[in-house]
């Protein structure tokens, strides 16, 4: 039987989702924790892959196991796992759905607060009196170019080993709450750091530094040392894995 796990995490003390030598990861907690209760050699497969230090309100991965699943699976998971990683669902699947290839679309926010806040220091990036001023009517401007366009080189890293940089954006925007500030954006895949990119130039935009035809400008050079900075990890959460048949 295939099965998929929702989950989520807080990734302040992992070295990324996949695993890595002599790095601690989320997938290896999650194998470590199945593995000791269904007393296998499994190996589960996310949705995605997140970089250190990037955080997940949702998740999903599949595993398969010739073991029977209990009711209290999800439970026993979350009693093993670190508090840090939470088990939401065990959901059994056709033997071909696979948690990568069948996600129609990807959601991510990186969270800014606009100011200083101690009980907010590991899930946002707090920028203090120098942003203050910040045109986010702007920014939103230039977030809705990125539907226009496909291929974001621009934005990736930069030794990487995709065969594409092209992806569907079809949602991109900013929202100001008081003194948080988010950007919200959906696409069928994304880039290795592409979302932190894209959050760097935008804020660009948004302090005068660039216009918002130089961000086209950026998009259409395919050249990330065009770009802007790459934000800290800490504020970047995978919202959303969306399935047809979850």
């Amino acid at each position: 039987m295939r099965y998929f796990i929702e989950l989520s995490y807080n990734g302040k003390n992992y070295h990324g989702w996949q695993i890595q030598p002599d790095a601690i990861s989320v997938q290896e907690e999650i194998n470590n924790a199945i593995n000791k209760i269904l007393q296998s050699n499994i190996a589960v497969v996310g949705a995605g892959r997140t970089d250190a230090g990037v955080h997940a309100s949702q998740m999903y991965a599949h595993f398969d196991t010739s073991k029977i699943i209990d009711a209290n699976f999800t439970y026993k998971l979350n009693v093993v796992l670190p508090n840090d990683i939470v088990i939401y669902n065990t959901i059994p699947v056709e033997e071909d759905a696979h948690a990568r290839f069948d996600a129609v679309s990807r959601s991510y926010e990186y969270k800014i607060w606009l100011g200083r806040n101690p009980f907010l220091l590991d899930t946002t990036w707090q920028l203090h009196h120098k942003y203050k001023n910040i045109n986010v009517e702007l920014m939103n401007e230039a977030a809705t170019i990125l539907l226009e366009y496909e291929d974001f080189e621009c934005f990736s890293k930069v030794k990487t080993d995709v065969h594409t940089f092209i992806c569907e954006i079809s949602n991109a925007k900013w929202v100001l709450n008081e003194n948080e500030l988010t950007f919200h954006i959906t696409a069928n895949r994304f880039l290795r750091n592409m979302v932190r990119a894209i959050v760097g130039t935008l804020l660009d935009v948004g302090m005068g530094k660039i216009s918002v035809n130089d961000f086209k400008k950026i998009i259409e050079s395919k050249n990330r040392s065009n770009a802007g900075l790459s934000v800290p990890a800490k504020g970047l959460f995978l919202t959303n894995v969306a399935y047809n048949y979850i």
